[in-house]
């Protein structure tokens, strides 16, 4: 989105690992993203902890594909991630999404108030997160992938259409 505030990371991100790293620590660190089309790759490539280079560095990706399967990664992860201290920046490992509205604020009538409404987060396991590892989050299917209604309401997949009035059709 457009929208930058400082609860970003706190509430929308698809994250392999999230943690304070800081990738101008050495020349061979760097993050690199590639997009053709089917697959958009970020990888971050020999990127060090701020303050903890010496515990080596970790090699890791995000992989979004067009059919919104997901894949995260995982070379070289050279400390358990529970060991990754969170005091100077959050350490998570999944995925998240919100959307914010500008509110009238009822003390000043010319101002408006940011509210932020998390709708969906996934958190993974870090403790799982290893070297040589990856997961997978694969879409769950939604009435939005038929081509029409008719097709929608006769599918064997379990939903709930019902009729939207703003939209004029089945959702």
């Amino acid at each position: 989105g457009d929208v930058i505030h400082r609860m970003l990371t706190a509430t929308q991100y698809i994250a392999p690992l999230m943690a304070n790293f800081n990738p101008s620590y050495s020349r061979n660190s760097t993050v690199q993203y590639l997009d053709n089309g089917t697959v958009f790759v970020v990888q971050w490539d020999k990127v060090y902890l701020q303050g903890k280079e010496d515990l080596g560095s970790f090699t890791f990706q995000a992989a979004l594909h067009s059919t919104g399967r997901i894949v995260f990664g995982y070379k070289e992860i050279p400390v358990p991630v529970l060991q990754i201290s969170a005091t100077q920046h959050p350490v998570k490992a999944g995925l998240s999404d919100a959307f914010m509205v500008l509110n009238p604020s009822p003390d000043v009538p010319e101002s408006r108030r940011r509210t932020i409404y998390e709708y969906h987060r996934v958190e993974l396991d870090t403790s799982r997160i290893s070297s040589l590892s990856a997961v997978e989050f694969t879409p769950l299917p939604t009435c939005l992938q038929h081509q029409s209604c008719e097709t929608c309401v006769t599918s064997e997949l379990t939903f709930n259409c019902s009729w939207c009035h703003v939209l004029q059709r089945y959702l």
